[in-house]
């Protein structure tokens, strides 16, 4: 039960940054940077000093190997396959992808419905990654969730500001981001699912779980964090990871 409601607060944090757009405007590019780059630095020591290591004590080297190598690819074959967005340039939106998406009417709605899409699938790996962190100790499932929860605020900034354009009312843009963050719990309970089989699959998980998340700040948190703010990007790193290593 902790996996599912530690996942579902996560996922809910996407339609927090939808609230924070409706009622306050769009955050500063240096509270963003800080942000995303704290998240990126509680990822890389959730990965790097728990992860990791509790993989390999709950299977093997080589279990924890392809498991870490199956997570990052998934999440390269999702960025390859899947429309979604990268928040690369303070004011410029890049939707990646978007030839694989029905056309709509209006360019920004269609461009909302884009990363909508984008995001609830990643969701998922998200929420395998919470349940995999619970296996090795509530005090990393914990400090997942919150990682992710940071994270996805950003995200639900970036779907609802061209759903908003595009002229879709406040309450279907909350509702819309509010499904695409309950993958998230869905991608727990698919975990739970397959973490009962063998000690040697939970090993596998916790490893796939630190590659999907370390691809994720490598491909996304990082680049996002110092295209806003170098400096700032690198102090939220920095404190994140020393956070993790002290804690966990």
């Amino acid at each position: 039960m902790e996996a599912l409601l530690y996942s579902f607060l996560a996922g809910i944090s996407t339609s927090l940054g939808v609230i924070i757009l409706i009622l306050f405007g769009k955050p500063s590019e240096k509270v963003l940077s800080a942000l995303l780059g704290f998240a990126g630095g509680i990822m890389l020591a959730i990965s790097v000093f728990e992860l990791m290591p509790e993989a390999v004590e709950f299977g093997s080297i080589t279990a924890a190997v392809i498991g870490f190598v199956l997570g990052a690819l998934m999440m390269y074959l999702l960025d390859k396959v899947v429309p979604h967005s990268h928040l690369s340039e303070p004011d410029d939106l890049v939707v990646e992808n978007a030839e694989n998406f029905k056309k709509q009417t209006s360019p920004m709605l269609r461009m909302g419905y884009l990363i909508l899409f984008g995001i609830a699938l990643h969701n998922l790996p998200e929420g395998l990654a919470i349940g995999a962190g619970l296996e090795s100790s509530p005090e990393v499932g914990l400090f997942i969730a919150i990682a992710i929860a940071l994270h996805n605020i950003p995200e639900g900034l970036a779907m609802a500001g061209p759903l908003k354009a595009g002229g879709l009312g406040s309450g279907k843009i909350f509702l819309f981001t509010l499904i695409a963050g309950l993958m998230t719990p869905v991608g727990a309970a698919i975990g739970l699912i397959f973490f009962s089989i063998s000690p040697v699959f939970v090993g596998g998980s916790l490893a796939f779980a630190a590659g999907a998340m370390i691809y994720i700040v490598n491909d996304e948190l990082i680049p996002q964090a110092n295209a806003m703010h170098s400096h700032l990007a690198n102090t939220g790193i920095i404190v994140g990871l020393l956070l993790g290593f002290v804690f966990l």
